[in-house]
């Protein structure tokens, strides 16, 4: 009886590997998360990205739809694809799409009515939008100690991106150059409105994976379809941009590409099997990756403040997961 007790369990040794695959997962969509910005960086040329945006959209989505009729093919799965799906089954993938479309352009609308920092400090509402549309759209639950964790995790990223404003007053020479902040009583509606949608984007997605009973390389499949079409769509209807497709492409672009689309594949995972909760914490953590990567490749400076947003996403942690 005795060496019985001692022996772990087949249970405990699947419970203890589970963790350590999700633990590898996030790492992972962690290091990527925060590896784009210094990578977009490292593609400027005279201080300008040399590559068309949209088309760099369109190439994630594409190289997502191929890893997941790769993986259906190779899982077997092609028996779902026998029988034509009927629209109104598969029209619901759109609205994913739809949303983060919609996001895309209301960052690029934003701009003439608030300054990049301003947005990069209050696009951390978003957190507290995805927050109550998860406790009132999927009837999810949240502890008080749980709630405070979200908070926490909120002005984590009000505090770190405030910290790192440059606040101090132009030289009279560098006035006209240097972009003050400002924010109209348009650009705050704008932000809250790119918030919940991105909140519902998240929301919807998750609830739509796990309301079908179906392998998630097919549920990709039909969700990045629509990706394709309507970025693709998005990209050539464009008339602002006057670069090629696939003009000033590099080896960091394609990086960025293959990153990119292994974090959206890793994302649904999440979605799944988990919670897009997680997907607040991923992003929280990549944003101090972020700020080590910048430190330790581009040669900024880390404020002594940094710290403390590290102290708050870690006790957030503690907080939610309890």
């Amino acid at each position: 009886r005795y060496l019985i007790s001692k022996t772990s369990s087949p249970s405990t040794n699947n419970h203890l590997v589970k963790r350590i695959r999700w633990g590898f997962l996030l790492g992972l969509m962690v290091l990527i998360y925060g590896s784009h910005a210094p990578l977009i960086t490292l593609t400027k040329v005279d201080g300008k990205v040399p590559f068309n945006s949209s088309s760099c959209v369109v190439m994630i989505e594409l190289a997502k739809l191929l890893i997941s009729l790769m993986t259906l093919v190779l899982t077997g799965g092609t028996s779902n694809l026998c029988a034509f799906p009927r629209l109104a089954f598969v029209a619901p993938y759109a609205v994913p799409a739809i949303l983060y479309a919609l996001n895309n352009n209301l960052v690029v609308l934003m701009q003439a009515y608030m300054d990049p920092s301003s947005f990069q400090v209050l696009s951390n509402l978003k957190i507290a939008s995805t927050a109550l549309l998860y406790s009132l759209c999927l009837g999810k639950r949240f502890r008080p100690a749980q709630w405070l964790g979200l908070g926490l995790l909120m002005f984590a990223g009000v505090f770190h991106s405030y910290s790192n404003l440059d606040l101090e007053e132009p030289e009279k020479g560098e006035a006209e150059e240097v972009e003050r902040l400002h924010i109209t009583a348009w650009g705050l509606f704008l932000v809250l409105v790119y918030c919940c949608v991105s909140g519902l984007a998240a929301v919807y997605t998750e609830g739509i994976l796990k309301s079908q009973q179906l392998p998630l390389s097919l549920q990709n499949l039909y969700l990045y379809i629509f990706g394709v079409v309507i970025n693709g769509l998005s990209s050539f209807s464009s008339a602002a941009s006057d670069k090629g497709f696939l003009e000033g492409y590099s080896w960091v672009v394609w990086v960025i590409i293959a990153g990119q689309a292994a974090n959206g594949l890793l994302m649904s995972v999440v979605l799944k099997h988990g919670s897009g909760i997680t997907r607040l914490f991923v992003i929280s953590c990549s944003m101090l990756v972020n700020a080590l990567l910048s430190w330790s490749t581009l040669g900024l400076q880390l404020t002594a403040l940094f710290p403390v947003p590290v102290a708050m996403i870690g006790l957030a942690a503690y907080l939610y997961y309890r």
